[in-house]
């Protein structure tokens, strides 16, 4: 892998290259680096991972090389501007409160005793924020210990939109994010985020120090972070606080002609069912954008241009900033383009929470095209590159090849993109040695949502065999609830259930308990390292495809169909393809790991195209549709 990536430098070729877990990538990509004239940035997708390479493997590479370069390699990380704290945000915050409706709450019948204790809570918050800010040399918020909550945060932080810029900032010369950013520009190797980097590619590549590679891990969710940052919506809470921020600028008028607008969202989504609007916005969507996009153009009129000596530039920069994306997101929503998806977003299962009708981009390839390989060098990698057996599905979804005719994954490609290659390195484990993946291809097809009885008999059954050290993924909330129901009830066995306490204590209690089983949904699905015998078993409820009320991937399948090809085949089943991997990949984190996949859905053995497919997209475990074979390893696992 540091072979072919220095040789991709030299070249000027882009690189996919797929390795295992365990088989030390970041050790492979950080290498050849610091070979590289000027900076490189690194890409992550988690936040663990980004911890993994400043806190461990950088340290350690450069305690390598160091006496081999003469000089100790450097290196530092670039967040968005937000994980800052910002002086200007945090000298106006007694202004800011009320402004973001923190004062209001006593005004409302029976709020005063609740907003005593939020006024108690969030000024002592901010005090603590105040001292640590004269102390601190980074102004990063996860070097706060203990930390503040969101609501706190937002007080003293500053979006990107909302910036000014240190030239017209009376705290530019002193500015957290702005001196982050020097120190990246001076660093040997820059590790930053998906979804920076996605704001930097939209922003015009400004943000990023300029580079000549790029080193993209965990590629197979760089798209997603793009769509995500290309999206936006509208939330009647929003609307209101822009109006607030907006109201010592602009006139009456405009004041309640924005807050009618918001007014009118918030009727226009109550009548509105969640999920994608097909036919374009509904007259109960269309007037509050139409009203949204009239008061916000009016409101920018008013504000009007910021000069660099005005002493309200700050506050003018944040209501013109908050304002103009309220304008361009109505105009987005009004014009109704065939490269965007609309949808209504609603809380689930009746709990409390937002309202949102949002817009996001059909597809992020040609952004990606566009975008992210000019004057530099890419290598992506991940453990989950070659669905199939075959680079082709995630070279499309980066914009490396155009979709073929029809959308078919299984198809070739109809133009070629920037010139890649791509490489398979394996992975140091055996894994027809180390592990089996087992189908309970006995077992009915699924059908209604959450666990059905023979698939929780199955569960029970393998678990038992084992002894615990289970992870079980699941495809809804409702399918792990049953299971850890049936388990506490019938196995004497202890039973962790993601939402029951916090992510990072389940998973620490089931790496200590080994009879432990932990249960949860996608989140699970990646990133939890538990190696040895804590983890024995990873059963797998059912193929994790894209829901139907899953708006992006429903439209994007919809357009494969529209245009003669297979939806189901060219979205689905590779979105299935890589969660999938991700989830077996739960079970084999080290050399000395032996364990089971199970998979309770008979699909993954008796569908004609697309098992074969996932399969061959999984690591290549021994593979059995024998209950015995499986139970027997699991019996013999306990044993030992």
């Amino acid at each position: 892998m540091s072979a072919a990536i220095d040789r991709a430098v030299a070249e000027h070729r882009h690189l996919l290259v797929q390795a295992g877990t365990g088989t030390g990538k970041s050790l492979a990509y950080l290498a050849p680096s610091l070979t590289v004239d000027g900076p490189v940035v690194v890409s992550t997708a988690t936040l663990a991972l980004q911890s993994q390479l400043v806190d461990h493997d950088l340290p350690r590479l450069a305690d390598a090389a160091e006496p081999l370069l003469g000089r100790r390699p450097t290196f530092a990380v670039l967040k968005g501007r937000h994980h800052y704290l910002c002086l200007a945000r945090l000298e106006a915050t007694a202004e800011d409160e009320p402004e973001d409706g923190l004062f209001e709450v006593a005004q409302r019948p029976a709020g005063g005793v609740r907003w005593l204790g939020e006024a108690g809570r969030l000024g002592k918050q901010l005090q603590r924020l105040r001292e640590w800010a004269l102390e601190s040399d980074t102004g990063d918020r996860d070097e706060l210990d203990p930390g503040v909550d969101d609501q706190a945060w937002r007080l003293v932080s500053m979006p990107a939109r909302e910036c000014v810029g240190a030239q017209k900032c009376p705290y530019g010369a002193e500015c957290f994010a702005e001196a982050s950013r020097a120190r990246a520009r001076e660093a040997d190797i820059v590790v930053t985020n998906h979804s920076l980097l996605a704001v930097d590619m939209l922003a015009g590549r400004h943000i990023v120090p300029p580079h000549k590679l790029l080193v993209v891990d965990e590629a197979h969710e760089l798209a997603d972070r793009v769509s995500s940052a290309s999206q936006a919506e509208l939330v009647p809470e929003l609307i209101e606080r822009a109006a607030r921020r907006a109201r010592t600028l602009i006139e009456g008028e405009s004041y309640e002609a924005l807050m009618e607008a918001g007014d009118a969202l918030t009727v226009g989504l109550a009548g509105a069912p969640p999920g994608r609007l097909v036919t374009g916005l509904p007259a109960p969507l269309a007037e509050p954008c139409r009203l949204l996009d009239a008061a916000t153009r009016q409101a920018l009129t008013q504000i009007g241009e910021i000069k660099a000596d005005d002493p309200e530039a700050v506050r003018k920069q944040q209501a013109k900033a908050v304002v103009d994306e309220l304008s361009k997101t109505s105009q987005r929503l009004l014009a109704g383009n065939d490269s965007d998806v609309a949808w209504v977003e609603k809380p689930t299962h009746g709990a409390g929470g937002r309202q949102a009708l949002v817009v996001a981009p059909l597809s992020v390839a040609g952004t990606l095209a566009t975008h992210l390989y000019t004057e530099r060098t890419v290598v992506a990698t991940s453990a989950t590159l070659a669905l199939g057996g075959r680079f082709d599905t995630v070279a499309r979804s980066l914009g490396l090849l155009e979709a073929p005719a029809g959308g078919d994954s299984g198809a070739e490609p109809t133009t070629q993109g920037p010139d890649w290659d791509s490489l398979d390195v394996g992975s140091p484990f055996d894994y027809a040695r180390q592990g089996i993946l087992y189908v309970a291809a006995h077992l009915p097809r699924p059908t209604a949502s959450g666990l059905s009885e023979a698939a929780a008999e199955e569960l029970l059954t393998l678990v038992t065999a084992l002894g615990g050290a289970t992870l079980g993924l699941f495809s809804s909330r409702r399918a792990a609830q049953q299971a850890a129901d049936l388990l506490r009830a019938r196995a004497d066995l202890p039973v962790l259930l993601q939402g029951e306490e916090a992510l990072p204590l389940l998973v620490r209690r089931f790496r200590e308990e080994r009879s432990s089983c932990l249960l949860g949904v996608m989140s699970l699905w990646q990133g939890v390292d538990v190696p040895g015998e804590a983890c024995q078993l990873v059963v797998i409820d059912r193929l994790p495809f894209p829901r139907p009320d899953e708006p992006l991937a429903a439209a994007r399948a919809a357009a494969v169909d529209v245009a003669g090809g297979s939806g189901f085949a060219s979205v689905s089943v590779p979105i299935a393809a890589v969660r999938l991997a991700q989830g077996a990949g739960r079970l084999i984190r080290s050399q000395g790991d032996r364990g089971v996949v199970a998979v309770l859905d008979s699909r993954l053995e008796t569908a004609r195209g697309y098992g074969a497919f996932l399969r061959q997209s999984l690591p290549p475990f021994w593979y059995t549709t024998r209950r015995e074979v499986a139970l027997g390893a699991l019996t013999r696992l306990r044993a030992a």
